[in-house]
């Protein structure tokens, strides 16, 4: 029995398009190029930083972050940077019962933006707030945790294999793979992600229809 559904956050609730484009722009380059760089290492499967260290070799992130913070480039995040089905599922998932998580790999000002949003959801967290990032088991072990429930009765849903399907299973969660973004697209027919993805996904809407039947 399923008793809560927890989120990956970038491009599975909200868009990356404009934090990929702020980045363009502070490196100075053009939004396409880095778009470009962004799919070239998805599809080789390296970190989705890797794409920033192309255009400027030895970039230091967590440093280029407080720059951009001092500078008045830091992050944004508002109800347009959300996908349409986003307050409707969660809101469906609420009512019928369900404890509902947000929980993914972004920063403590990240997860200040998403609760200004005032989503409908019980917890809201990321990575930043708990000290530790997927794909590590401690952040899942955090989740259960966060979740109050035995890990079989959580569903983890997410558009990234790497962090969302496979460490999800190896922790004992049930994971739900979201054809979405540029991760969710390029490994949505692979086989190992079937063999592990208890559900595949184009919608979190398809997700709570199958959860509320």
């Amino acid at each position: 029995m399923i008793r809560a559904v927890a989120f990956d956050v970038g491009e599975t609730l909200i868009r990356d398009d404009r934090g990929w484009a702020s980045w363009a722009d502070w490196l100075g380059v053009p939004r396409h190029t880095m778009s470009a760089l962004v799919g070239s290492v998805v599809a080789q499967g390296r970190d989705n930083a890797d794409a920033l260290r192309l255009v400027r070799p030895g970039l230091e992130v967590s440093v280029e972050y407080a720059a951009r913070e001092r500078a008045g480039y830091g992050e944004q995040l508002d109800e347009h940077d959300l996908y349409e089905d986003v307050r409707p599922a969660l809101s469906r998932l609420l009512a019928a019962g369900f404890r509902v998580i947000i929980a993914g790999n972004q920063t403590r000002r990240a997860g200040e933006l998403l609760r200004a949003l005032d989503l409908p959801a019980d917890v809201i967290a990321t990575s930043g707030d708990w000290g530790v990032a997927k794909p590590e088991a401690a952040f899942f072990e955090r989740l259960v945790e966060t979740a109050d429930c035995t890990p079989e009765e959580i569903v983890y849903v997410g558009d990234h294999p790497a962090n969302d399907v496979f460490p999800v299973r190896a922790a004992g969660l049930r994971a739900a793979h979201l054809r979405r973004g540029p991760w969710g697209y390029l490994w949505a027919d692979s086989p190992e992600v079937a063999a592990a993805a208890d559900w595949r996904i184009n919608s979190l809407t398809e997700l709570v229809d199958t959860l509320t039947r």
